[in-house]
Order: C-alpha cells, then sequence, then structure tokens
C-alpha cells in the first residue's frame, strides 16, 4: 500500500545505533511522505465528490427529460385519440366520395415508416442549424402523415419530433417545449 516507503534500516546483527538528529531526520522523512500522500488522497477525494456532483447533475437532467418527454408521449396520445374521434364523427356527414378520399388519407398517414421519421428529423435538425434560416417563432406542427406508423404507438413520432426539441442547441424549440410542460 506505501510503496515508496523507506525501507527499515536496521539489518540482523548490527547495533542500533541512530542519534537524535538522525532519529529526527527520518521522522522528518516520514512526515513529509505520510503529509504528501495525504495531499494526494485529499485532492482524489475532492475530484471524486465533484464527479459525483456532475453525475447527479447529469442524472437530475436526465430524469427531467425523461419525465418532460413521457408527459409529451401522455399528451401527443391523447390528441391522437380525440382526433381520431373527431374524424369518425365527422366522415359519416361526408358524400361518399369524400369519405372514401378521406379514409384513404387517414389510411396513408397511418403508414408512416421509420425512414420517413428520421428524414423528418433531419429536416428539422438542418434547419436548426442554417445560420441564415430565422427560426419561426411558433415551431411547425408535424405533418399529417406521421401521425402513426404501424406497429409504433401514436405517440412515438411525435415523441421524437419532441426529442429533438429538447437538445441545448435550439432554444426556440425548448423553450416551446417547456411552455407546453407548463400547461399540463
Amino acid at each position: 500500500m506505501y510503496p515508496n516507503r523507506h525501507p527499515n534500516p536496521h539489518q540482523p546483527g548490527q547495533p542500533f545505533k541512530f542519534t537524535v538528529a538522525e532519529s529526527c531526520d527520518r521522522i522528518k522523512e516520514e512526515f513529509s511522505f505520510l503529509q504528501a500522500q495525504y495531499h494526494n488522497l485529499k485532492m482524489e477525494c475532492e475530484k471524486l465528490a465533484q464527479e459525483k456532483t456532475e453525475m447527479q447533475r447529469h442524472y437530475v437532467m436526465y430524469y427531467e427529460m425523461s419525465y418532460g418527454l413521457n408527459v409529451e408521449m401522455h399528451k401527443q396520445t391523447e390528441i391522437a385519440k380525440r382526433l381520431n374521434a373527431i374524424c369518425a364523427q365527422v366522415i359519416p356527414f361526408l358524400s361518399q366520395e369524400h369519405q372514401q378520399q378521406v379514409a384513404a388519407a387517414v389510411e396513408r398517414a397511418k403508414q408512416v415508416t421509420m425512414a420517413e421519421l428520421n428524414a423528418i428529423i433531419g429536416q428539422q435538425v438542418q434547419a436548426q442549424h442554417l445560420p441564415h434560416a430565422n427560426p419561426p417563432a411558433i415551431p411547425m406542427p408535424p405533418h399529417p402523415a406521421s401521425l402513426q406508423p404501424p406497429g409504433i404507438p401514436v405517440s412515438c413520432g411525435s415523441g421524437l419530433l419532441a426529442l429533438s426539441s429538447t437538445f441545448p442547441g435550439n432554444p426556440h424549440l425548448s423553450g416551446s417545449l417547456k411552455e407546453e410542460k407548463g400547461e399540463c
């Protein structure tokens, strides 16, 4: 544990012949060694305490982001349910031709693939990184075609879109997400 500790000077068969000055010097050396070791351990402990604090801060940040995304996911799921109910109530009042068109459009909207979602997210990220582009004051809602891919809940697509707006690189979008959280 103490790799730099001085070897024991006493050899078997040698008489013990230390003067007071030599003993004091040895004590000083040992004290200096222990003091340096204490200082190193203290610095390492402070460094670990700082890392612990930083990890706790990250944990809280990720927890808050996870909670916010969960709330947003449930909110988007409820919105999709309500819109679906509204469509189901309104479609019977349309003419037969329009009913078929709307039904086909709704089915197309439900058939969104992950590639299409990734393209939409990529376009949003690219638009955020353009320095000459003026960001809109209010974020645009996702295209109706991104409502529900097969096998994935309705809220996942909008959750991915909301996730892209929570990164620090786009304050105008993360601000609108915070406003939405306040409304819930």
